[in-house]
């Protein structure tokens, strides 16, 4: 899900385009970016063993936010019921929802759902980050999980696409997240020296199932970080098997 790459630069409150016309835009850019999903990245195999393992082979429902051509579908064990929603379906399925989630609000037929993910979502969402954080967390149901991912701008030599337009310390992020979630478990999508995820086969295959962050290291080489939480007053615990991001 992308918000810019779309239109020029422009000075906070100048309108260069008509709202018709963004929405337009938007969709016309992410028609095309989401081309580039349709195989599994890294992240993405990443956040399917989280959460595969999340669900522990209960039956349960997902909603994919931001899903792009919905790639994650098909890395999910069979008991997760997927559901996914995105500026620009390529495909049209039952279980997608085509929706400018920066001009409409994330949600799916009323349902309410086990688990959520966004990632690669949060960057490119302007100054609506608050209202989304609300719109999911009324659509995470009892004893629901969400995951998230946000990109580590505090890297040793952090890559800042133009299309980004909510970009912030993680620690700012962090602290908007628990104004909605109780944050449970955050750990580094990888670490890497240059601020891309890693390439080579035995990097991403000693990192995929490796969910931790270290102290110093991780505030300048992490990539970027899952974060998992629960609802507020959820009141459930889970075995800390990731280790905790710092602040």
């Amino acid at each position: 899900m992308n918000s810019c790459g779309w239109s020029p630069n422009v000075q906070p409150g100048v309108r260069l385009m008509a709202e018709g016309e963004q929405k337009a835009a938007r969709e016309k850019f992410w028609r095309k970016a989401n081309l580039h999903y349709s195989k599994p990245h890294y992240r993405l195999e990443k956040s399917a063993v989280i959460i595969n393992r999340l669900a522990r082979g209960r039956d349960c429902t997902l909603l994919d936010v931001g899903c792009g051509p919905a790639a994650l579908r098909y890395l999910l064990t069979p008991n997760i019921e997927y559901h996914g929603i995105d500026i620009a379906i390529q495909k049209p399925a039952p279980d997608l929802r085509q929706i400018d989630l920066i001009e409409s609000p994330i949600e799916f037929g009323g349902q309410q759902f086990d688990l959520v993910v966004a990632q690669g979502f949060f960057e490119y969402i302007e100054d609506a980050q608050e209202q989304k954080l609300a719109e999911i967390q009324a659509i995470l149901g009892p004893g629901g999980r969400f995951l998230v991912s946000y990109v580590n701008f505090g890297h040793r030599k952090p890559d800042i696409p133009a299309p980004y337009s909510n970009v912030q310390p993680m620690g700012a992020f962090r602290r908007s997240l628990e104004r909605y979630f109780t944050l449970e478990r955050s750990f580094a999508t990888s670490h890497n020296w240059r601020h891309n995820e890693p390439g080579r086969r035995f990097l991403r295959a000693s990192q995929l199932h490796l969910n931790v962050s270290i102290p110093v290291i991780s505030s300048v080489l992490a990539v970027e970080y899952f974060f998992i939480c629960s609802g507020r007053g959820s009141g459930a615990r889970r075995r800390r098997f990731l280790a905790v991001a710092p602040r």
